[in-house]
């Protein structure tokens, strides 16, 4: 056992030591906890990690309280009335919708169902049996098999291509009850990855939902993905796209910090380096972001998505009282990239927390000095 805890210490030691290295004016070292010179996220009122929300990645008071009642009573009618009363083209009508298909997915892998068993999840079948008609049920199940496809299969195996061909059907029904809302399309651009839609019919639908919503965030972030290496694109390519959307968005858009997201998706493997998170074209990016969240509306339920990746790229890159800026707006939740990543996205973030709280006070900084 003595032996095991060396072994984590070890570990945990090279993580810290990959990631930060000394700078001039001071330097980032390990103590045990409760010394006396340990830096204390809990000193700027940062929540515990057991207290960390990994459901969402910034606060929704009305959806949690919905998702508490529909869960408790299994009664899909509030989720029902929330979405109904959520604006079409919002992205907050996006992410509501995501999460109450995870909550219905991740309900349903904990009570699979059995003999004499209800299936985690029952309230969403009922929603769709009771009114069939309601665009908001339609787009919830949409997103549900979507999330089931990629879950419970492997890509590109014939369970996934079923379940996402069930998906695509269900992206259609959807579309027909709400022919201005560009849910569905959303919805369907992840399964035009998972099915390798070809280029042309990928645009087609593209084009769908900038006729609908052409600021849309989570939109972009989607469709991302697809032009993505590690999918149906190439570095190039995805550059190329989150280039364009930033160049032409309007003041105030958050669509600047998309070429953030299209760095973060095509990191190196293997880096050992903080100078390449100082190289020119990261820190062209992080600017481009740090641009968009300051002239962003407070409000946009998409801020904490480029909050938290700024987090990542400023830790990494050393710039210890950006980091603890971003920290104070978004802690609490870290349902985001890059967190959602880990298996433990709780763990995950409260470590880059504890190194941005450990640069900040090497190199000067206090809970007095820091805005709040």
């Amino acid at each position: 056992m003595e032996i095991l805890w060396v072994l984590m210490a070890l570990v945990m030691l090279g993580f810290v030591l990959l990631q930060i290295s000394r700078r001039q004016r001071g330097a980032v070292g390990l103590v045990e906890p409760g010394h006396p010179d340990a830096a204390d996220p809990a000193n700027y009122g940062f929540a515990r990690e057991e207290e960390l929300d990994i459901r969402m990645p910034g606060p929704d008071e009305d959806l949690l309280d919905v998702l508490d009642l529909v869960q408790r009573t299994q009664d899909y009618r509030g989720a029902q009335q929330l979405l109904a009363g959520t604006e079409a083209k919002g992205e907050r009508r996006w992410q509501r919708v995501q999460a109450f298909a995870g909550a219905a997915s991740l309900e349903l892998r904990q009570r699979p169902g059995g003999v004499g068993e209800t299936p985690g999840g029952q309230w969403l079948r009922v929603w769709r049996a009771e009114v069939p008609k309601d665009a908001g049920g339609a787009a919830v199940h949409a997103e549900f098999l979507v999330q089931q496809a990629w879950r419970t299969a492997t890509p590109g195996s014939d369970d996934f291509r079923i379940i996402m061909e069930e998906a695509k059907a269900a992206c259609g029904e959807a579309a027909l009850l709400a022919p201005g809302d560009p849910v569905p399309y959303i919805v369907e651009l992840s399964v035009a990855r998972g099915l390798g839609y070809p280029r042309e019919e990928f645009e087609q639908l593209w084009l769908k939902i900038l006729d609908r919503a052409p600021n849309h965030m989570g939109a972009h972030l989607a469709a991302l993905q697809y032009w993505c290496e590690k999918w149906h694109g190439s570095r190039e390519l995805a550059y190329s796209f989150a280039e364009a959307a930033a160049a032409r968005a309007p003041r105030g858009s958050l669509l600047a910090a998309m070429p953030l997201f299209a760095v973060f998706e095509h990191l190196p493997e293997v880096n050992l380096v903080s100078g390449f998170y100082q190289s020119e074209v990261v820190t062209k990016a992080v600017h481009g972001a740090l641009h968009a969240v300051h002239s962003a509306d407070r409000d946009d339920p998409m801020q904490a998505h480029v909050r938290h990746l700024l987090v990542f790229f400023l830790v990494r890159g050393e710039r210890w009282a950006e980091a603890m800026n971003q920290l104070m707006v978004i802690d609490g939740h870290v349902g985001a990239l890059p967190w959602t990543l880990s298996s433990d996205p709780a763990a995950e973030f409260a470590v880059y927390r504890a190194l941005a709280v450990a640069g900040y006070e090497a190199n000067g900084g206090s809970p007095a000095t820091l805005p709040h």
